[in-house]
């Protein structure tokens, strides 16, 4: 695989999205919904009616589970913890967002009539459907990157005193800077493994976000109390899910059928 064929793929792949930047206005709609969501419930509600977080038996409960973390307040704790859970949706954004341009990354080429002179060219198979998810995925996960900062930013202006020096950790890096790439280029491929063998959009996408399963089932675990994955947990999970990546390519590209991929779409 020649990484400068894989760049230029990958620039011609964000060419065609800056064309049509409407596409991602969908994620930026979730961006500023994923933002409000916490910081309304964990500090505008509570500002607003008088309760403080520390005072809900249950709540105050339920965020031992991210760790006794002594030097906060009880309400410093229980919001540490909700801003915790909420990092887990910043996983789905770019995996929901990206998933249109995936789906469409082969199909959309070749009923544009442009998959054909691409396939003509030298680049091989693996460089093309790496391209094309990566080109998926960055326009997406900068939008989600910005979205953390402004996070990020909120928290430390908004929150109890403790709160955002307590979330700079290891588990909060591997979760934003690993765990949520690599999850979200699992779904990417397969979404474009699936684009690649039928000729209807929609039939990738709902492949590709059957990873939001499970990712959803360990956000309502971890909400409950019952599950809180340390930072060993997520290297781990990361590590898998780039091999699970690796897997997906490989058998992405022995499916493709470069040869017949042409013949069999009509």
């Amino acid at each position: 695989m020649t990484a400068g064929r894989v760049r230029a793929l990958l620039l011609k792949e964000l060419l065609d999205v800056s064309r049509n930047l409407a596409a991602l206005l969908p994620v930026g709609i979730v961006a500023v919904a994923t933002i409000a969501l916490p910081l309304t419930i964990a500090v505008i509600i509570p500002a607003m009616t008088g309760h403080r977080l520390g005072g809900d038996r249950d709540l105050a409960t339920v965020s031992l589970a991210a760790g006794a973390h002594v030097e906060l307040t009880a309400d410093a704790r229980v919001q540490f913890f909700l801003f915790q859970q909420f990092l887990m949706v910043f996983l789905l954004m770019p995996i929901t967002g990206a998933m249109a341009l995936a789906a469409h990354a082969v199909i959309g080429e070749k009923q544009a009539r442009t998959l054909e002179p691409l396939l003509a060219t030298p680049i091989t198979t693996a460089e093309l459907l790496v391209a094309k998810a990566l080109g998926a995925l960055t326009p997406t996960l900068a939008i989600s990157v910005v979205a953390l900062f402004v996070y990020f930013g909120a928290i430390a202006l908004f929150a109890e005193p403790g709160v955002m020096r307590t979330m700079i950790a290891p588990r909060t890096l591997l979760l934003v800077g690993f765990v949520g790439p690599a999850a979200a280029l699992v779904a990417l491929q397969v979404a474009i493994v699936v684009s690649s063998r039928v000729n209807d959009a929609r039939t990738a996408q709902q492949f590709g976000v059957l990873i939001i399963i499970p990712l959803t089932a360990v956000l309502i675990a971890q909400f409950t109390g019952t599950l809180w994955l340390s930072a060993t947990a997520m290297a781990l999970i990361g590590l898998g899910l780039v091999g699970v990546w690796i897997l997906l390519t490989l058998l992405s590209v022995a499916l493709f059928e470069r040869e017949t991929i042409l013949t069999r779409w009509r």
